[in-house]
């Protein structure tokens, strides 16, 4: 999935932290960091392609904004990813309550 990688790096997390309060312009979201602005539009680059955001052009300005759509997809697979692991958890579960219960049958014995 390509969005879980383009969030793995912790830059482009903020970015999309920054861009969850409100829209930004490409200026905006260089001046919170300390590295350049060509390091940046990278950054923001993979996260365009991702479908983690979206650009649109105000004259000569760049307005950054976070994708639904995308962000959608990422819940999506976390959600079904979250669920499998919570019926495999269930299942682990109830074999060890299994397993307590034989043992302590056997040692009444």
């Amino acid at each position: 999935m390509q969005s879980l990688e383009a969030i793995a790096d912790p830059t482009r997390r903020r970015i999309v932290e920054l861009l969850a309060e409100r829209e930004r312009t490409t200026g905006e979201i260089v001046a919170e960091f300390d590295v350049s602005a060509p390091a940046i539009s990278q950054h923001l680059n993979v996260l365009r392609e991702a479908g983690l955001i979206t650009t649109r052009a105000e004259g000569q300005t760049r307005i950054q904004s976070l994708n639904g759509d995308g962000l959608d997809d990422l819940a999506d697979w976390l959600e079904r990813t979250r669920s499998a692991w919570s019926r495999r958890l269930d299942a682990l579960e109830r074999e060890l309550r299994a397993d307590d219960e034989r043992k302590k049958k056997s040692a009444s014995k």
